[in-house]
């Protein structure tokens, strides 16, 4: 019997997989959440039919219920790219305050 080789990986550059940075998505969900909000909030009140007599129509709410959300994803935005911002300029052994 003979013992046969496992296939070997091909020669070249190694692969090295680097995870993302600590609030580097928390960042992105924020930034497309603050952008899109808006959007489907006025999308979605444009869609629904106003009942009658109403003092704001349903196309107001729906902005003004995506702009809520859109300040939320701002916040998470903010949060993200403060923790990015602590990572990449930590401390690294300098002087000590």
């Amino acid at each position: 019997m003979s013992e046969e080789k496992a296939p070997s990986a091909a020669p070249g550059r190694p692969v090295r997989l680097i995870p993302a940075l600590p609030g580097f998505w928390t960042t992105m969900l924020g930034v497309a959440t603050a952008a899109i909000a808006p959007l489907f909030g006025f999308l979605i009140g444009s869609m629904v039919r106003a009942p009658g007599d109403t003092t704001l129509s349903p196309i107001y709410w729906g902005l003004f219920i995506g702009i809520v959300i859109g300040g939320v994803g701002v916040l998470a935005a903010v949060v993200g790219g403060l923790r990015l911002w602590r990572h990449l300029h930590g401390n690294k052994g300098g002087a000590s305050s």
